[in-house]
């Protein structure tokens, strides 16, 4: 195969996915309408990836997770899947105290950005970046049921949805809780809603005071 950008396993036609605005690499600070106190340092680069940046689900599933369930969190084992820049796992453990580490997963490409976050945030004792390619055997190292999943931004790839299923699958226990965020783009980001409730049980959240407006912009929770 061609190692050309357009042929890569996980390359996304624009024609399907739009792509987010030219962003110079930087920092920026997050506190999610004042929710975060002191705020999120997170440093964005696209270079190695569209999860080098924020996106609205992560921006969504992190004001929600802060707002909603700060203190449910405290105390739990957290993995985050899709992890990017690290915006949801590091809003969480910067927001309450998870139990032993808190992982943020994500491609091996995605690692060294994690680290810088993790590094900016003061994280680096309670976080721990690692490589999880979805429809792989889990990792010995993550815990294999942990208690709490996050995903946001996680359905952009139609090839990669029965990786992810799959991923989900292996890790979800009888007690685990997995909080997933995506913007509905397509038809078939539907169609994998409709095959994760034949494997699960899957509740739309309906306490979120901001959800009229994010369900008009086709953000799913």
């Amino acid at each position: 195969m061609s190692d050309s950008e357009e042929n890569h396993v996980f390359a996304v036609s624009q024609d399907l996915v739009p792509p987010a605005p030219i962003q110079l690499a930087g920092v920026s600070e997050l506190d999610f309408d004042g929710l975060l106190a002191p705020p999120l340092q997170l440093h964005q680069d696209l270079r190695n990836g569209c999860g080098g940046t924020t996106w609205p689900a992560g921006i969504l599933l992190a004001k929600y997770l802060l707002r909603q369930h700060r203190d449910a969190l405290a105390g739990k084992v957290i993995l985050e899947l899709g992890a990017g820049c690290g915006l949801v796992g590091l809003a969480v453990a910067l927001a309450c105290t998870p139990q032993g580490a808190l992982h943020v997963t994500d491609q091996a490409a995605m690692v060294p950005l994690l680290r810088q976050n993790i590094g900016l945030n003061r994280l680096d004792a309670r976080v721990q970046p690692s490589v999880y390619d979805w429809g792989t055997p889990t990792p010995p190292h993550l815990p294999r049921h942990p208690d709490v999943i996050l995903a946001a931004e996680c359905v952009y790839y139609e090839p990669a949805f029965p990786l992810l299923l799959r991923t989900l699958q292996d890790l979800l226990g009888p007690h685990t809780v997995c909080y997933f965020c995506f913007k509905r783009r397509r038809r078939a980001d539907l169609t994998f809603v409709k095959t994760a409730r034949r494997l699960f049980r899957v509740d739309e959240v309906v306490d979120d005071p901001d959800k009229p407006t994010w369900s008009r912009d086709k953000l799913f929770l």
